[in-house]
């Protein structure tokens, strides 16, 4: 199981997510350009001492991302029909959350082999990025006998 950022706008997002992925020894791929520089220190913060903990992969374009993938690349979106809690996943699964701003463009939309959502209540567009990362992967997990 592995948990991939693309393009992450947001430091204190993606230092929550190096926290997570450190805390339940599940490698994070980082898919640049980041709309910060990785030494930010909001990241730090956010990241707290969980960084030299972690698992990080830094792949410098969506392609090179593509080249080293294994397992499947589920996408996690407002675009999708199927929510998480109702899909089978699998051990080599990589878990997909796209930019804070814009999401993932439609040529990573159409690369995943599938794309799924969170249920919220109506009114509300979409969850912060961490906590929808946090909550697929803690199913994810769930489901694999994954956890630590």
């Amino acid at each position: 199981m592995r948990l991939a950022l693309f393009q992450p706008d947001i430091p204190q997002n993606t230092g929550a997510l190096i926290r997570l992925c450190a805390c339940l020894q599940v490698p994070l791929d980082i898919i640049e350009p980041c709309g910060f520089l990785l030494d930010d220190k909001r990241l730090r913060r956010a990241g707290l001492d969980y960084h030299a903990q972690a698992q990080i992969a830094r792949h410098r374009s969506w392609d090179s991302y593509q080249q080293q993938r294994r397992g499947r690349l589920l996408l996690l979106t407002t675009g999708a029909s199927a929510p998480y809690t109702g899909f089978a996943f699998a051990g080599d699964d990589n878990l997909l959350l796209g930019r804070e701003s814009a999401g993932v463009p439609a040529e990573v939309h159409d690369a995943a082999d599938a794309r799924l959502k969170i249920p919220v209540g109506a009114g509300c567009r979409s969850l912060n990025v961490a906590l929808a990362g946090a909550m697929a992967l803690g199913e994810a997990l769930r489901q694999t006998a994954g956890f630590p």
